[in-house]
């Protein structure tokens, strides 16, 4: 049976005085997803709570004579943030790194969901991601 739609997505979207045409549908997977409008906070509060927990005991375990070094123990940076530091750029400039992330990241495809969610086109779509 198709549904009419997400309720939760319905009800974040008219919060936000959106339009509720296109949701998405009310699936166990789309709503346990971060794609679910309604639930995206909550979903995304519980990946960066299990992912600060996996960091933590990785840097407790880690080894004294360990070459691998733990750049953002206390707080998440993008790369930006991350080549403001003094040790980055002496490793690659950050044009390099853009430029090599392009490389991968244009092999990939867009997802059609991804692409209508954003209303990008597909040429367009890896500056949005990067």
């Amino acid at each position: 049976m198709q549904s009419a739609g997400c309720r939760l997505c319905k009800i974040a979207r008219e919060a936000r005085g959106e339009s509720t045409d296109g949701l998405a549908d009310e699936t166990h997977v789309h709503i346990n997803s971060a794609g679910c409008e309604g639930k995206a906070t909550t979903v995304m509060a519980a990946h960066h709570s299990i992912w600060r927990h996996l960091y933590d005991s990785m840097h407790a375990a880690q080894k004294p004579k360990s070459k691998l070094k733990f750049v953002t123990l206390d707080k998440e940076s993008n790369m930006s943030m991350l080549w403001r530091r003094e040790e980055f750029p002496r490793i690659c400039s950050k044009k390099e790194l853009a430029e090599k992330a392009q490389d991968i990241e244009v092999t990939m495809p867009v997802k059609q969901s991804q692409e209508t969610r954003y209303n990008l086109d597909p040429g367009s779509f890896f500056e949005n991601r990067f």
